[in-house]
C-alpha cells in the first residue's frame, strides 16, 4: 500500500553575488542525518559534503553549488537551516573578556546577511606602471578545502588559495588566463612578489563579501558583556 507523501513548502531567495532568484525547501530528516553524523564526526569533509548535497536537493539540483562563491554556499544553506529546523538559533560563544567561559546567546539566521566591504574589488593592480595585476573569482566550497577549514592559515595554506581563486592575470592588453598556467608557474609568480605587493592581493581575501553577524554576549560568571563577530558557516553551529 503506498503512503500518503507529505508536501514541502516551497521559498525564494536572492544569491549575494548576483541578482539571481533561486528556488528552496527545507530539508528532509533524511538529508538532516547526513549532516548530524558529520558533525558528531566533527570531520570537516564529511561537513562540507553534507552542505553541498543539501543545497543541491534543497534547490531542486537547479543550481550549480559546486561552483558558487562560498559565500552564496553558506548564506543558502543557512537559509535552509532557519526554515528547516526554526529560524532562531541557540549557539555557545566563547567569552572573550576571560577567553575561558562559555554564555549562550540566540541568533535569528534570518537576519544574518552576506556583507561586502565597500572597498572590494576582484581587480587587483600590482604595478600601475606595467598595468600588471591579477583578476580573481571567489572560491568556492571546494577551494576553501579542509585546510582552510581547520583555521590554518600559514603561508602554504594561504598560497594554494590564492592560487586556486585566480581567474586570470593580465599585463596590458595581454591576458593569462590561470587555466592555462601550471601550478608551479602560478606559485612563482606570486612568490616573486615584494611584500607591499603580496599585501594588495590579500586584501582581495580579507574584503571579499563573508557570511557575518554581531551578536553581544554575556559572561555568566563575570557579568560582563562583549560584542562579538560571527563569520562563515561554522560560526553558527551551536
Amino acid at each position: 500500500m503506498a503512503l500518503p507523501k507529505v508536501e514541502t513548502p516551497t521559498y525564494e531567495l536572492t544569491l549575494p553575488s548576483r541578482d539571481e532568484v533561486i528556488q528552496y525547501r527545507p530539508f528532509l530528516v533524511k538529508e538532516e542525518k547526513i549532516l548530524l553524523l558529520a558533525q558528531e564526526e566533527g570531520d570537516y569533509k564529511g561537513i562540507q559534503t553534507a552542505i553541498r548535497k543539501i543545497c543541491e536537493s534543497c534547490t531542486f539540483n537547479k543550481w550549480d553549488v559546486a561552483t558558487a562563491p562560498m559565500f552564496d554556499v553558506e548564506y543558502v544553506f543557512l537559509n535552509i537551516r532557519a526554515k528547516s529546523v526554526g529560524e532562531v538559533q541557540k549557539l555557545k560563544i566563547l567569552c572573550p573578556d576571560d577567553k575561558e567561559t562559555y554564555g549562550q546567546v540566540e541568533v535569528n539566521l534570518s537576519e544574518v546577511e552576506v556583507q561586502v566591504d565597500d572597498t572590494h574589488t576582484n581587480k587587483v593592480v600590482i604595478d600601475d606602471t606595467r598595468n600588471l595585476g591579477v583578476v580573481f573569482r571567489y572560491p568556492t566550497l571546494l577551494d576553501m578545502g579542509e585546510e582552510v577549514a581547520a583555521e590554518k592559515t600559514d603561508i602554504n595554506h594561504i598560497m594554494k588559495l590564492i592560487i586556486k581563486s585566480v581567474d586570470h592575470i593580465f599585463e596590458g592588453d595581454k591576458i593569462y588566463p590561470a587555466k592555462d598556467a601550471t601550478e608551479q608557474e602560478m606559485m612563482e609568480f606570486f612568490e616573486e612578489l615584494n611584500q607591499e605587493d603580496f599585501s594588495k592581493v590579500r586584501v582581495f581575501f580579507e574584503t571579499m563579501p563573508r557570511l557575518r553577524h554581531e551578536v553581544e554576549v554575556e559572561n555568566p560568571k563575570t557579568k560582563v558583556k562583549s560584542n562579538v563577530v560571527l563569520q562563515g558557516i561554522k560560526d553558527f553551529f551551536g
